[in-house]
């Protein structure tokens, strides 16, 4: 049997990267998968039915938060009660501290962390009216751990990400509920266009990589599927470097 099977993730950012990854590797793992976000869910839907699972799209601006809990709570109305979130959803705004405007801050905040937070209440709540058990996992970042460069909305988002983990993981470890995080390293995603069109940037970034290459949204998904599933039943409170050695270095 499949490791899911009988499970419904919920899965935010789902229409590309490590998003789109994650909803077509828990729908293989045996999950019926509700892939939230603006954008257009065509391809993530085909490729969930190509690995012969179940998807649906779920339109929602997560970057509002009475339509992200509507998202949520319509979901579960239509499809049935939600018992893996995945926090993947994330935006990013790059300038020089001294230059970011509040504009950009707020907007980078609402979607990585307040977002994150309000369906996770809203998954909790829900988990707990059915009387508790299972999964969130959050997407977090490197920059949980370090600072970076010219992307401080991004990097305070991800390090509040981590210890709103670790606060969720401690309140709802009670109920069956385990909140955990994968913390990806350089992944090859529109994300990081802009740095991989950098040759410079790009250069120096793979050079510290031990594995030696950026990672592909499908290394990632891995590791949330195993955050989601049966195996990592014990396991909370953790955010899991998924990063090809970089931080190890």
């Amino acid at each position: 049997m499949s490791a899911l099977a009988g499970r419904r993730a919920f899965v935010t950012g789902a229409n590309t990267g490590i998003g789109q990854a994650v909803a077509v590797d828990l729908a293989a793992a045996g999950a019926e998968v509700l892939c939230a976000g603006r954008s257009a869910m065509d391809e993530t839907l085909a490729a969930i039915a190509a690995a012969g699972g179940q998807g649906h799209a779920v339109p929602a601006d997560l970057g509002t938060m009475a339509e992200a809990r509507a998202a949520f709570e319509g979901a579960e109305a239509a499809h049935g009660p939600v018992d893996v979130l995945v926090n993947n959803a994330g935006i990013i705004r790059r300038a020089d501290a001294v230059d970011m405007t509040e504009a950009d801050w707020d907007a980078v905040l609402d979607v990585n962390l307040k977002a994150a937070f309000f369906l996770a209440q809203s998954f909790a709540r829900s988990r707990l009216r059915a009387g508790g058990e299972g999964a969130v996992v959050n997407v977090a970042s490197l920059l949980s751990f370090q600072g970076g460069i010219r992307v401080a909305g991004y990097t305070a988002s991800k390090s509040g990400l981590a210890g709103l983990t670790r606060v969720l993981a401690n309140e709802w470890a009670p109920h069956g509920i385990t909140v955990n995080a994968v913390a990806p390293g350089y992944v090859e995603t529109n994300n990081t266009a802009a740095l991989r069109d950098d040759p410079e940037r790009r250069e120096a970034i793979l050079a510290r990589i031990p594995m030696g290459r950026w990672a592909r949204p499908a290394d990632i998904a891995g590791a949330v599927t195993f955050l989601a599933g049966p195996g990592a039943r014990y396991v909370t409170g953790v955010t899991l470097p998924v990063d090809g050695g970089w931080l190890a270095r």
